[in-house]
């Protein structure tokens, strides 16, 4: 489990293509600290499997329902992504809860300048609209952010000047893919309450 609060921007210092895989070799000084094989590292909100550590990275295999779930599947030497160790039991939980399971990716539609934030407009795919609330959390790209606005094919969040120095938030352009993974409750929440719902409609 993780909390979608960014620890540091790691760069991608190697990508092998492998047959419906891929091996990634990240570059993470303060995630590498204390990290081994086997341990748990969010890479933009994806949450992979550490295989080996050495020199201040560590490297990944990212399987294929990854790859065609996630813009991982884009990721390229010198790319700037952002890092989290999984939450240690605890600790503050200063995000909210996320698993590193991404649900899908959104487009940057639009950014909007204020002098102390920045709004960014992002796009929805089919089916997850319904899961993303005014005020409620989402993750993108591995980062906790409130929703301060939705409707079914968009939503938009505001970011503080630290989110944008931090991570790759304060790169992305319009056009650009990020990954998405919207609050787990409301899965479930949906998922206990839809027979009973059913069961309603037939009477």
């Amino acid at each position: 489990m993780f909390t979608g609060i960014v620890e540091e921007l790691g760069e991608v210092v190697a990508v092998v293509d492998l047959p419906d895989a891929a091996r990634v070799t990240i570059a993470g000084p303060v995630v590498t600290g204390d990290a081994k094989h086997g341990d748990s590292i969010a890479v933009n909100g994806v949450c992979l499997t550490v295989v080996d550590v050495a020199d201040g990275a560590f490297t990944a295999d990212v399987m294929r329902e990854t790859l065609t779930r996630s813009s991982l599947a884009k990721v390229a030497e010198g790319d700037r992504v952002n890092l989290e160790r999984a939450a240690a039991v605890g600790q503050r939980l200063g995000g909210h809860i996320v698993q590193g399971h991404v649900d899908g990716t959104g487009v940057v539609l639009a950014r909007e300048r204020a002098e102390h934030w920045e709004v960014v407009h992002i796009g929805l795919p089919p089916g997850l609209a319904r899961y993303v609330v005014e005020k409620g959390s989402i993750t993108v790209d591995g980062v906790s952010l409130t929703v301060v606005s939705v409707t079914e094919d968009r939503f938009a969040v505001s970011l503080i000047p630290t989110t944008l120095e931090l991570t790759t938030l304060g790169r992305r352009a319009p056009g650009d893919h990020v990954n998405l993974e919207v609050d787990v409750l409301a899965k479930y929440v949906e998922r206990l309450a839809l027979p009973h719902l059913r069961a309603e409609e037939v009477r």
